[in-house]
């Protein structure tokens, strides 16, 4: 089934014992559970940067921690963010139920149309895959807020009130990092958001509902993100898996933390100092997941380039510049890929 008649898999999921053959992948391309990495040893793990004191004596220590962690991981952790954690149970509780609302409900947001600023949908790109992804998701536009919560759901009867809180809440910490990343490239403390024009803010709630065969599929293939930066809540089941050193690595939940990963656009204005790095969501036959990114990103008109301080006679220009909305269609169009979006901006 395809178009307006596929089903969302939340409501699939419960009436089978095995996958159909449209979330099937290719024998090449499935998980290969066997072959991943459990996080461990220091060596295996992404970093945890602690936040407590960035606006005081601790900030340059940890602008540097940042810095490494952009530059050698691409993904990391940050704890005493300042969010509390009422909100974020707030938020997570919101998600789980309207994902349990009743499929009449939950449908009266759907929508294919990705332009659309608030939308359910499933998989990731029902008109153009070959092979679906067992997920589906809520989109929300957030920023700024007053714009878009007039289109998001009213059911749950706090939706609107809790997931503002928690945007808010969201932009604010994403605020104070982009400072300091900006900081840890050696630019001014407000580059970054400067090239950002009117800056955007969205979010996801991604269900991966329990799966009968998680070997045989995705919650998300191998992708990396076009936006500038992803803030990541998750709930407390495994799912996340992070590329590093050519293997598979699975990121487990940490209770109090999110995490953070550079997008395309970071990577382009670091001029390849700071790398955007694959990631991926598996299902499992037991337990439903929820994880809620926040992805943000230059308004549409903005022109993305790498910084003029970071590029010399030793680091010519890797990137052309380019607008989000020139890059973002580009992006939509072929799908997530394991070959990122990046090559096409390249220089030479």
């Amino acid at each position: 089934m395809s178009g307006a008649m596929k089903p969302l898999v939340t409501d699939l999921a419960s009436k089978v014992t095995q996958v159909p053959s449209s979330y099937i992948r290719p024998a090449s391309d499935r998980p290969n559970l066997k072959e991943v990495v459990q996080e461990s040893a220091a060596s295996k793990s992404i970093p945890l940067v602690d936040l407590e004191g960035i606006d005081g004596p601790n900030r340059s220590f940890i602008i540097k921690e940042l810095g490494l962690a952009c530059q050698h991981h691409g993904f990391f952790r940050v704890k005493n963010h300042g969010i509390p954690q009422s909100l974020i149970d707030k938020v997570m509780n919101t998600a789980r139920e309207f994902f349990r609302l009743p499929e009449s409900e939950r449908l009266k947001n759907y929508a294919e149309d990705p332009f659309k600023t608030t939308r359910l949908s499933t998989s990731f790109n029902v008109q153009s895959e070959k092979v679906s992804n067992w997920r589906d998701f809520l989109r929300l536009h957030c920023y700024p807020l007053q714009d878009y919560v007039p289109q998001w759901p009213t059911n749950p009867p706090s939706f609107r009130e809790d997931v503002s809180e928690y945007c808010k809440s969201v932009r604010q910490l994403l605020l104070k990092l982009l400072e300091a990343v900006s900081e840890s490239l050696g630019l001014e403390r407000g580059y970054i958001s400067k090239q950002l024009g009117g800056h955007g803010q969205h979010m996801a709630m991604n269900y991966y509902p329990p799966c009968p065969q998680p070997d045989l599929t995705f919650g998300l293939p191998g992708h990396a993100d076009p936006n500038l930066f992803t803030l990541l809540l998750q709930d407390d089941v495994p799912g996340l898996q992070v590329l590093s050193h050519g293997k598979w690595l699975a990121v487990n939940p940490i209770p109090g933390t999110f995490i953070v990963n550079i997008g395309d656009q970071m990577q382009v204005i670091s001029n390849d100092r700071y790398k955007s790095v694959l990631h991926r969501a598996i299902v499992n036959s037991k337990k439903e997941r929820i994880s809620i990114p926040t992805f943000y990103c230059p308004s549409p008109e903005a022109v993305t380039a790498p910084a003029p301080e970071l590029i010399d006679e030793d680091h010519p220009a890797v990137y052309k510049s380019f607008t989000y909305q020139e890059y973002y269609a580009k992006f939509w169009k072929r799908g997530l890929a394991s070959e990122s979006c990046l090559d096409m901006f390249k220089l030479n």
